[in-house]
């Protein structure tokens, strides 16, 4: 796809709009007047004075409109309507998020809410973001259900979160950082990249003690935090309880992650050493579908893997459904929903597949997916069953290139909140991350201003520049203290 950008700097959300009709399309920019290629989509975007023209074609076919920008008009709002207008018209499909392209609807929700009302916000979603009905009253549900949580945030909150970037083996749909432990290299790199791990820790703690600052909630990701061995993840943890003042803090989550890799002697370390919430994460009850994708467990590994985190007295457990997978049907996923739900877990969420360039998943055949996709029917499943169940929304966020342009929902019981996941989406308070591919979200406590420090990506990367990284986290003081 060619898109082109005359008269206007607008190329952020202009790019995004198109990917959301085409998720699967790689998107090449241009600055200047159209020309066509034939064989190629071309999208054309022109302000000139106050007249708005977008066209979109390919091998013949063309819809092209043109509209007047009112004197003091937001010239970008209305040229992202006019485009969706004209590529809803060309693909036969309207997605449900409309012009709203960020990842954090609900941030948005908030903000919109604190300076008006719920209804002038919803308003303002479903007439000038062109949001539909259904997933602005599900932005609403979720932004009035955080506050709560966003409000308990100080300013000199913060969150850890850690980054364990191995995994059994690499899922097909995955675009993470994360290395399969079975490979002989990985395999030996975890012992020193633990070592580090702890070191990285233990720096950490003594800014944030340093900074004066309050620890609020402890995330493990991942990869697959349970891919290290007990003895590891104990030496890990340990270094969390030795080196933080946990006194203040509401939550310590583990992403147990991969059924395959949670065993009793795993699970009685995270719980000697105060880990209050876990998460495991089976995607789909289908073991057709799990084969498929390259996950190695069983649908019985997660049932087993679930009763013995509840005999080990694990009371908080989130478990992980994806929308979308291949081979997946949305009956095959109503299932798989209908086997979570009977189990109780205090969370579900509920992710809809993003198709990332760095993953091994074969490209779909079509480049949209329309609205009566079996995407849409897994989700609008979910957003029956969960409520029916008990479960609300608590949190959500959006990300590129997800099939149907959907959107990933947390859903939970009453009281069983993830805070960690609202302090991170709504920005709420700083973020103190450690570990490859962990990123430092450094958030001002006067002026709201976000800076991010980013660690090295690769494990080898972490490991072989360590003192490079370390001497990044002077920026943390220089942050607080400007």
């Amino acid at each position: 796809m060619n898109l082109y950008l005359c008269g206007h700097s607008f190329r952020y959300e202009t790019e995004n709009l198109c990917r959301a009709f085409f998720p699967n399309e790689s998107v090449a920019v241009f600055e200047g007047d159209c020309r066509d290629k034939p064989g190629e989509i071309s999208v054309c975007t022109k302000i000139s004075g106050g007249d708005l023209f977008v066209s979109v074609g390919t091998d013949g076919r063309t819809v092209e409109k043109r509209r007047s920008a009112p004197a003091g008009g937001d010239q970008e709002l209305l040229l992202a309507a006019l485009i969706f207008s004209v590529l809803s018209e060309f693909t036969n499909y309207e997605p449900p998020w409309g012009i709203l392209t960020g990842v954090r609807p609900s941030k948005l929700m908030n903000t919109l809410i604190s300076s008006s009302s719920p209804e002038d916000a919803k308003r303002y979603f479903i007439e000038s973001l062109l949001v539909s009905r259904e997933k602005t009253e599900l932005t609403a549900d979720v932004a009035l259900r955080e506050k709560e949580i966003i409000s308990s945030s100080r300013p000199d909150s913060y969150s850890l979160y850690i980054s364990i970037p191995f995994c059994p083996s690499r899922c097909s749909y995955c675009s993470f950082v994360s290395h399969s432990i079975a490979g002989r290299n990985a395999q030996k790199l975890v012992s020193p990249y633990v070592e580090m791990l702890v070191g990285e820790l233990r720096e950490n703690a003594r800014i944030a003690a340093e900074m004066g600052l309050r620890l609020e909630s402890v995330y493990f990701g991942g990869g697959t935090p349970t891919a290290l061995s007990a003895e590891q993840l104990d030496a890990v943890c340990g270094a969390v309880e030795e080196n933080f003042n946990l006194s203040t803090c509401r939550e310590y989550t583990v992403e147990a992650g991969r059924p395959d890799t949670i065993t009793a002697e795993k699970l009685k370390v995270l719980k000697s050493r105060n880990v209050t919430r876990i998460s495991i994460n089976p995607q789909t009850m289908n073991a057709e579908v799990l084969k498929s994708v390259g996950r190695k467990h069983s649908p019985k590994d997660t049932l087993d893997a679930f009763f013995l985190a509840r005999g080990e007295g694990f009371e908080d457990i989130n478990m992980d459904l994806i929308a979308g997978l291949y081979g997946d049907t949305a009956d095959s996923f109503s299932d798989s929903l209908d086997s979570l739900v009977s189990l109780k877990p205090e969370s579900v969420t509920v992710h809809t597949l993003a198709l990332k360039r760095s993953s091994s998943l074969v490209a779909i055949e079509n480049a949209f997916v329309p609205d009566g996709s079996s995407v849409a029917k897994m989700l609008e499943f979910a957003q029956r069953k969960l409520p029916a169940n008990g479960y609300h929304p608590y949190y959500m966020y959006r990300q590129s290139r997800s099939v149907g342009n959907f959107e990933n929902v947390g859903w939970c019981l009453d009281g069983r909140e993830c805070a960690y996941n609202i302090f991170m989406m709504e920005e709420c308070h700083t973020v103190l991350a450690a570990g490859a591919g962990g990123v430092t979200k450094l958030r001002h406590p006067v002026s709201g201003r976000i800076e991010r420090i980013f660690n090295f990506k690769y494990p080898y990367e972490y490991i072989s520049r360590f003192s490079e990284l370390i001497e990044r986290k002077k920026r943390i003081n220089s942050f607080y203290e400007s």
